[in-house]
């Protein structure tokens, strides 16, 4: 078996690239300066030139307020960029599994949204996204698609270390508070890819952390585990404004991983709790 992840130094593509290594499965990570996937004869040479069985989409515009002034880029790389590849998959004779997200639905109401609930997204990058999964299904027909939220790893930005960060030089910092969903803690998440390359159970998944929380509850819980002493002061999303409207339900029904017998990831406090001594050295970043 050949694994090829793309989005190789990003905070996903490098842990998986990590749990591949540990399983001994055959793997290369490629970024844009192996080459780009906009450029569709690039992307078709490269799959050929490798042949791999899977390959493991971690490459992704994530820049959500940024999108909405350079819609265009972020079109290139989640739209054109997932088709090229999805369709140089097909010609390579691989499957491939595409990292998703919860923006793709409209962020309404307080239950879980299942993997075939309506979609609906709001901001240019979510529009992206669902594209991106739309042109995985018209061209593959081994796939996973992995929806995920609030993402954090050790590799590049991420909430986690913005909290920290601001907990070194400020008494308190004001959080939202009805923005609800899950936190998705990457190294546990790339155990979960790996599962699905072995398994060969195509589909739609929904894949976080288990639990709930909102942005505000999170911030306090990273205080109290790094031992902080930063008040964290619970506002409402009106009073917090963003060039993207963020979604106020994020919750992620299981149910998908749960039918195909998957592994469920970590609860969400456990997984900032290795992640903060993963990464202490043992200091935080």
């Amino acid at each position: 078996m050949r694994v090829l992840v793309t989005g190789a130094r990003g905070q996903l593509g490098a842990d998986v690239l990590k749990e591949l290594s540990s399983r001994d499965i055959e793997h290369k990570g490629v970024d844009l300066e192996d080459f780009d996937i906009a450029d569709k004869q690039a992307t078709f040479d490269s799959l050929k030139k490798y042949h791999p069985d899977t390959v493991i989409h971690c490459a992704a515009y994530t820049a959500v307020d940024k999108a909405e002034d350079e819609p265009e880029l972020c079109c290139k790389v989640n739209v054109v960029g997932t088709e090229n590849l999805a369709q140089a998959c097909r010609d390579a004779n691989a499957e491939m599994i595409y990292i998703s997200t919860d923006y793709v639905f409209s962020g309404d109401g307080n239950t879980p949204y299942e993997t075939d609930s309506p979609k609906g997204p709001r901001s240019v990058y979510g529009k992206s996204k669902l594209a991106g999964e739309d042109a995985v299904l018209r061209h593959l027909e081994r796939y996973y698609i992995v929806r995920i939220s609030w993402v954090f790893g050790q590799q590049g930005n991420n909430f986690v270390k913005t909290m920290l960060n601001l907990s070194q030089t400020r008494e308190e910092i004001n959080v939202v508070s009805d923005q609800i969903g899950s936190p998705t803690y990457t190294v546990d998440l790339a155990v979960l890819l790996c599962d699905m390359v072995l398994s060969k159970k195509h589909g739609i998944y929904h894949a976080t952390n288990e639990g709930y929380c909102s942005w505000a509850e999170f911030a306090q819980e990273i205080m109290r585990q790094s031992g902080s002493h930063c008040r964290v002061n619970p506002i409402s999303s009106a009073q917090y404004h963003t060039r993207a409207e963020r979604p106020k339900n994020s919750r992620l029904s299981k149910r998908s991983l749960d039918e195909a017998m998957f592994r469920r990831l970590p609860e969400w406090k456990d997984a900032l709790a290795k992640y903060l001594w993963d990464n202490s050295g043992h200091g935080f970043s």
